[in-house]
């Protein structure tokens, strides 16, 4: 017999003589022992000290068989080392006690909870961009404290690297609009007008806030997931110790170097996709290439240009201060750098598309 069942005034004991023992058997014995003797304490004890793995594993399965009738568990008696690792493996919160809480607040605790944790996350934004805005100030004058090549690296990562996928999703956007004007104007003979649909909506809407989007999940999370590293390896508070801004040092490059860059990117995606919606009217609607690109001459102005060209810096400094906000609140672990990189994706992306309905509204109202 590998085990043996006592019952006491106040508990049942349990001596378990061998390692190997049927941990379901034992668990269905104790159980009906507690619904009969209506006992709720359970004292495991090992003859001898002769344990292993398999022991531990035994004594967790039966521990979670009588935890369901309500009975508690006494490790006590067992050896120290066998009772510590038995202890640290319980869970510290019941699931159903923890949903029994959640459900049990009230409604308005819960609506209050989640405004005030609103409020003090649009406190850290607002800080953060003061903090971001005295470091720009700093630089201006000249006090600034960063390293050039830093800036230069970074405007080569978000410039030149980012050519590629930028100009293939913009060709790709031309050509998809000039698919889908031509599907409706070619009803009215109208396909001339593709040129005016690809060049107006690339330069004005689409080709800045694709763009922006492209930087969001590309630069954006960059960013993040570097400064969430630099959390995790304590070389933020390496640099505060030394007597450096970590806004100045880390974030001030990586905002000036999108700035910077997302214009000229726009104006890349402009040409390109311009050039998408010329490969169609020419190739596949039949239009001159001179008469398309004196459409597209008539269509836009340098108003176009500009204002896709501004939108575009707007945009790059909305993903720069998502993707550095999240890199530095970032937590001190691996699955805290992901969740930032993730955020920083999502944060980014979403006020890239509701500056877009904004500016959209402003334009409008403004006869711009």
């Amino acid at each position: 017999m590998v085990y043996s069942i006592a019952s006491t005034d106040s508990a049942l004991s349990v001596v378990i003589s061998s390692e190997v023992i049927d941990a379901r058997e034992l668990g269905a014995k104790l159980v009906q022992k507690i619904r009969t003797e209506k006992l709720s304490l359970i004292r495991f004890t090992l003859d001898g000290d002769n344990w292993s793995s398999r022991t531990l594993a035994a004594i967790r399965i039966v521990d979670e068989a009588i935890r369901k009738e309500g009975a508690v568990s006494d490790y006590s008696k067992l050896p120290a080392g066998v009772s510590k690792i038995l202890t640290i493996s319980q869970p510290t919160v019941d699931a159903d006690k923890e949903d029994d809480r959640k459900t049990s607040a009230d409604f308005l605790t819960l609506v209050g909870e989640q405004t005030l944790a609103a409020l003090k996350e649009a406190q850290e934004v607002f800080k953060f961009l003061l903090e971001s805005l005295a470091a720009l100030k700093q630089m201006i004058r000249g006090k600034a404290q960063y390293q050039k090549s830093d800036l230069l690296s970074f405007i080569h990562a978000v410039g030149p690297q980012a050519l590629a996928i930028v100009g293939l999703v913009n060709l790709l956007l031309g050509v998809i609009l000039a698919f889908m004007g031509a599907v409706q104007l070619q009803q009215f003979g109208a396909q001339l007008y593709v040129a005016n649909l690809v060049s107006l909506g690339l330069t004005r809407e689409i080709a800045p806030m694709m763009t922006a989007i492209i930087l969001a999940g590309r630069t954006g999370a960059a960013y993040a997931a570097q400064l969430g590293t630099m959390q995790v390896n304590e070389e933020i508070d390496a640099l505060q110790t030394f007597g450096f801004s970590p806004i100045e040092f880390l974030v001030l490059p990586r905002m000036v170097a999108l700035a910077l860059m997302t214009p000229l990117l726009v104006l890349f995606a402009d040409a390109i996709g311009i050039f998408g919606g010329y490969l169609v009217g020419v190739l596949l609607l039949d239009i001159g290439g001179v008469e398309y690109a004196t459409q597209t001459r008539n269509a836009i102005d340098l108003g176009d240009i500009v204002l896709g060209v501004a939108k575009g810096s707007f945009y790059g400094v909305l993903v720069a201060i998502t993707g550095c906000l999240q890199g530095m609140r970032s937590g001190r672990s691996a699955s805290a750098v992901g969740n930032a990189a993730t955020s920083a994706v999502v944060s980014g992306i979403v006020a890239i598309i509701f500056a877009t309905a904004l500016f959209a509204v402003l334009t409008n109202a403004l006869g711009i």
